[in-house]
């Protein structure tokens, strides 16, 4: 089956649906109508750079310019996890825990699959390696700056209950284990319900992007069902990362709650 190439009219067409959204918010008097038009041109712009730039790096299949792509890619997934929650840790701390939790997990995640289900020749592929990186950074995203919301935001709320716990001569990963495990909950959570509802809910959108481009159904769902737990598994090592990277954050070497290392 050939790929259906499209050209600029058709996304031209496809583009006026972007309109139709925008003319709604203008009906209703949302206010929203500049927005949509923006997130729509940044669209275009971010994805159609990036198809130049991966082309660039797939041509010359060199280690260290896929190594670059992927640093700029981790770094940018960690400066989103450092700005979504609305409480800031002092020195940084938000980038540090961000950084940490978004690299160890991309790459022992990545590196694991590479060598067992996939295993390109040479490993370090970009097709593969830039591919899955990309995946695997959407939910290490969400389920770190998840997890790192709810320990940032709910510390002070529980102030009383950690610190008595402390006081009691409790480690610090006992006295907010109540903390820790409603964060990566939260963490989690998403990852579960994109499982719960793929195929029954939901057609995921790499299964269709592999059957639009002539895959066999039945290969393209077991492409889905392995990309899924490396997900759910990736979701999870970020959430716990970034929920005890706080903890670490918010305590010192006697066991002392510092909620001073929390900017006002």
């Amino acid at each position: 089956m050939d790929v259906i190439e499209l050209q600029p009219l058709d996304l031209a067409v496809a583009s006026l649906l972007v309109l139709l959204s925008a003319g709604i918010s203008f009906a209703l008097r949302l206010n929203m109508q500049w927005q949509v038009l923006w997130a729509a041109v940044r669209t275009v712009v971010q994805l159609l750079l990036v198809g130049h730039i991966l082309r660039i790096v797939f041509a010359h299949a060199a280690p260290w310019l896929t190594a670059l792509v992927v640093a700029v890619m981790m770094a940018l997934a960690a400066r989103e996890v450092a700005s979504r929650p609305k409480a800031r840790l002092a020195a940084r701390g938000n980038g540090w825990v961000g950084a940490t939790a978004v690299a160890a997990t991309t790459v022992i995640t990545v590196l694991f699959i590479l060598n067992t289900a996939l295993r390109p020749d040479p490993w370090y592929d970009p097709r593969y390696t830039i591919a899955l990186i990309g995946i695997v950074l959407g939910s290490v995203l969400n389920a770190a700056s998840l997890a790192l919301d709810g320990m940032l935001s709910g510390v002070r709320r529980e102030r009383l209950a950690i610190e008595a716990r402390l006081a009691l001569g409790a480690p610090a990963r006992q006295a907010f284990s109540s903390l820790l495990r409603e964060s990566v909950r939260r963490g989690i959570v998403p990852s579960i319900n994109q499982m719960s509802a793929a195929g029954i809910i939901t057609l995921p959108g790499i299964m269709t992007g592999q059957i639009i481009a002539g895959m066999d159904p039945i290969e393209a769902a077991k492409y889905q069902i392995l990309l899924m737990f490396l997900l759910c598994g990736a979701s999870g090592m970020a959430a716990i990362g970034a929920a005890y990277g706080a903890m670490r954050r918010l305590t010192d070497d006697r066991g002392r709650l510092r909620l001073d290392k929390l900017m006002p």
